[in-house]
């Protein structure tokens, strides 16, 4: 079920999250009304890879929420909440905080922005973990759109402990199995509540809106549909995920493969169905990418993969596992090295040439590679230390329950 600390098929759930957002970012820099008929399709279809956001959330929320329901369930107390916060801290901040103030200095020296209070506004309010209760501030920098998603799982990571603190209840009698996920049922119906109050309650003007208006256009139509509190309900179902396959018998068996495998088929063809609709994927509550088909989809295969016999070991392959380890910095780099590809190379792309699709390959490619090796390098040199540094902090009494 894990080899060297790895849970089965959660190395390739990353990738495929990973590739999915950077495919959707280079899909975005070709021209549709330039692609051959016969390619239309598969790039209308490759358009909807952001919704690996989604298959991020669901993925964080299932590996984070495993030591809690291990601890839950061997009648533990609930892990520290110190060191929680030391991993969670040393994971993401150092990678985000570096990228982040890359973009907003390119946004002025750059792409020409104005500094004013506006640009460091966002830019503070990014880099304290709070642009993402505003359109204002929904895109902390210019320079660098994806770090919007950041600030959007750090409340994730806020919220998960504190509805495990419900379980952890001593008022709640009896820690067996069955109530503990049936509550975790309830704070997924009540953050779909809460997502549906915010919505209904602080809708957004129609002035500026839209993404012809740039950033902060496009942010004021997506939000209220795009709030911590809705996005919360995917990571939660990830935590749920985690709930049933720490209850699941460890014995691999054929079955979980085969279930495994029509759970991949149902969230890959969420994607094509998507075709026709908005490009965020609004389903249910107007929670955006295909919820909650897409993250149930998600949260079966990370619940299945773990026993499966053949297909955890195929899928988790040296290559998904390097990608899954340099995801992190693949994601916060990838828009700086695209946005900036156009302005140092007017042609990237096939912008204004003859041969377009030609162009956004190669330039495609060359942008791969670039943002690759960048993301391997945010791992090496600044994500891994800062990691291995935190972990030296913690005592053998202050460790949560191991995965």
């Amino acid at each position: 079920m894990e080899n060297d600390g790895r849970l089965g098929g959660a190395d390739f759930m990353r990738a495929v999250a990973c590739l999915m957002v950077l495919v959707h970012h280079l899909v975005l820099r070709m021209d549709f009304n330039k692609l051959p008929p016969s390619l239309e399709t598969s790039f209308i279809v490759a358009r909807f890879g952001n919704y690996g956001v989604a298959v991020f959330f669901v993925l964080s929320g299932f590996l984070l929420s495993r030591p809690f329901w291990l601890a839950l369930d061997r009648g533990e107390p609930l892990p520290s909440m110190k060191v929680y916060a030391i991993r969670r801290a040393a994971r993401i901040m150092p990678g985000f905080w570096f990228a982040l103030t890359i973009g907003f200095l390119i946004s002025f020296t750059v792409y020409d922005f104005t500094l004013d209070g506006e640009l460091v506004g966002r830019y503070i309010a990014g880099f304290f973990l709070m642009s993402q209760w505003h359109w204002r501030t929904f895109f902390p920098v210019q320079g660098d759109g994806p770090l919007w998603s950041i600030p959007f799982e750090t409340t994730c990571y806020l919220l998960l402990p504190i509805g495990f603190l419900l379980l952890f209840h001593s008022k709640l009698g009896s820690r067996s199995a069955l109530p503990g996920r049936l509550l975790w049922v309830g704070i997924i119906a009540a953050a779909l509540v809460g997502h549906w109050l915010v919505v209904t309650s602080f809708p957004t003007d129609s002035v500026g809106r839209g993404w012809q208006y740039g950033f902060q256009g496009g942010a004021k139509e997506w939000m209220p549909r795009y709030n911590p509190i809705g996005f919360f309900a995917v990571f939660a179902i990830g935590a749920l995920a985690a709930g049933v396959q720490t209850i699941i018998p460890s014995r691999r068996m054929a079955i979980y493969d085969v279930i495994a495998a029509l759970a991949i088929v149902l969230g890959a063809w969420q994607l094509p169905r998507s075709i026709g609709g908005d490009w965020e994927g609004y389903a249910w509550l107007g929670i955006p990418y295909q919820f909650p088909f897409l993250p149930l989809a998600v949260a079966i295969a990370l619940c299945t993969l773990p026993q499966s016999r053949l297909l955890a070991n195929l899928l988790d392959n040296s290559l998904t596992r390097y990608i899954a380890t340099v995801s992190f910095g693949v994601y916060i780099w990838q828009d700086i090295v695209l946005t900036l590809m156009p302005r140092l190379v007017p042609s990237s792309f096939g912008s204004g040439t003859d041969d377009v699709l030609g162009g956004w390959a190669i330039s495609s490619l060359i942008a791969t590679a670039v943002i690759f090796t960048i993301g391997t390098l945010s791992y090496v040199l600044l994500e891994r230390p800062v990691i291995r540094w935190a972990r030296t902090r913690e005592s053998k009494n202050m460790r949560p329950a191991t995965t």
